[in-house]
């Protein structure tokens, strides 16, 4: 909204204060009967169970660098901090990074580690922290961050997740997480069953996205344009409309913001399984894109989308 503000980590304060310690103990009380995400699996990874994400106690992570290839609020000069975390919640079938979120690529590592690469990230000038598929690894994240902070992290922590998430998980990551930037893939169940195997998908990314937008309001940046704090939502426009693009567009607008910013995305590819199955097949066509466009800007969304890969297409 043109909104300009100094940052300042709101996981500083808590932990300054005692109440990360409190938080990092009750995450890790959920990892002895993992309900992190909507599944609920009730597995004891404490002990090495594994459940539907196929992860055990310690992080796994996959890669880690400077990303240039992110959101412009969040690359600036210096890139986004990413550090891919392996294994999801979802089995979507058409999964570009499926050999790290199905095949599991990666290596365990421990909090000092994931620490230590944090502030590798912050040292090498990347203007924020980038979580990718965070969900089933946030207890192990946030109990990082003490090593972290007393070493001198201070940049914006970003929770870039699939949108299938508990909103009870989300309301204890309050004050940790600066930027929230959730996928909203789906508006029917029929359609998040039968591609990500996650008929309840519609309705759990819809709270998560309520509850994100109370903790942290709309995306706002600073005197650079680097974002600060806010929320980033993401859409995957998909073949055939199967993503429900209208719904999705209203329900933002009428009950997150008509100020959210929106990356409607066009790189939908058919990856992973998606060949066998007819719907999701093939690229999406510029007209389906154009159409999610014309849809956002119909419902008065204009923040995040006007320009794409396509060819900067003009509303």
């Amino acid at each position: 909204r043109g909104e300009e503000v100094l940052f300042e980590a709101g996981y500083r304060r808590l932990w300054e204060s005692g109440e990360l310690k409190k938080r990092i103990e009750k995450a890790y009380e959920i990892l002895s009967k993992c309900s992190l995400c909507p599944r609920k699996c009730n597995v004891n990874r404490l002990r090495g169970e594994l459940g539907y994400c196929k992860s055990g106690e310690a992080p796994m992570v996959s890669s880690f660098g400077p990303h240039f290839g992110e959101e412009s609020p969040l690359v600036g000069r210096f890139g986004s901090g990413t550090i891919f975390l392996t294994n999801c919640n979802l089995g979507c079938l058409y999964c570009q990074n499926y050999d790290i979120s199905h095949l599991g690529r990666g290596e365990k590592i421990s909090s000092e580690e994931l620490a230590s690469r944090m502030l590798s990230l912050q040292e090498r000038g990347c203007h924020n922290i980038n979580f990718v598929t965070p969900t089933h690894f946030a207890p192990q994240i946030i109990a990082s961050l003490p090593r972290a902070i007393a070493k001198g992290l201070d940049v914006p922590l970003i929770y870039n997740c699939g949108g299938y998430e508990s909103s009870q998980v989300l309301k204890l990551l309050e004050g940790i997480f600066d930027i929230y930037m959730p996928d909203i893939k789906y508006a029917s169940e029929e359609a998040s069953q039968e591609y990500s195997n996650a008929p309840d998908y519609p309705r759990a990314a819809r709270k998560a996205l309520l509850e994100m937008q109370r903790q942290v309001g709309d995306l706002v940046t600073d005197e650079n344009g680097i974002a600060q704090k806010g929320l980033l939502i993401r859409h995957l426009v998909l073949p055939n409309r199967l993503g429900g693009t209208r719904e999705i567009m209203s329900f933002i607008a009428k009950e997150i913001s008509l100020f959210a910013h929106v990356n409607i995305m066009d790189q939908y590819r058919p990856c992973h399984k998606a060949m066998n199955y007819p719907q999701i097949s093939r690229d999406i066509t510029r007209e389906e894109y154009k159409e999610a466009l014309r849809i956002a800007s119909g419902v008065g969304l204009s923040r995040g989308f006007r320009h794409c890969s396509l060819g900067k297409i003009l509303l």
